[in-house]
């Protein structure tokens, strides 16, 4: 079973494209919900009450594998897809460099690479605290204009992104 967690929540909406108004939480929550009904593996989507009692409500569910749906934003000019990995986690950075791959062919974004994060760092505490490998994706800048049209623009693409890695880790 793959757990996917939508990033943010309803209260705390992430990060948000200012002249759209779309945020992070809207964007991943319409992604995750079409991307479980889509799979044909055993998943569940996992929603944040806390971040800190995150890994635990995950943990809870037994999950083989773990990802967290995110969206970067910094400056509206900031462009481009990364997948974060806990440093240790050899499944992780497998993870992350299959996911990288197939979101950056499909947005045509830059590729911004799989970052190592430890636990101190943005993400890190999740990352860390999950028993099952986790990555954290952030396939574009929600608050770019051109990224979040490429995201919208692809979204069968991308959903099928998703889809095509998510079997292809559960094969690792």
């Amino acid at each position: 079973m793959i757990a996917l967690i939508v990033g943010h929540s309803k209260k705390s909406r992430g990060a948000s494209n200012k002249n759209g108004g779309e945020t992070e939480f809207e964007f991943n929550n319409n992604f995750v919900k079409s991307l479980s009904e889509l799979l044909v593996v055993e998943n569940t989507v996992v929603y944040r009450d806390t971040y800190k009692g995150l890994p635990d409500k995950v943990n809870e569910l037994n999950p083989s594998n773990i990802i967290s749906f995110h969206c970067n934003a910094f400056n509206t000019r900031a462009s481009g897809s990364e997948v974060l990995y806990y440093n240790s986690s050899v499944k992780g950075k497998a993870m992350a460099s299959i996911l990288q791959t197939n979101i950056v062919k499909v947005l045509g974004l830059s590729d911004r690479g799989i970052k190592a994060k430890h636990s101190e760092d943005r993400g890190g505490y999740l990352l860390k605290y999950t028993k099952a490998p986790c990555i954290i994706v952030e396939p574009f800048f929600i608050d770019n204009d051109k990224d979040l049209q490429a995201a919208n623009d692809s979204y069968t693409e991308l959903l099928n992104a998703y889809i095509n890695s998510i079997n292809e880790i559960i094969a690792i």
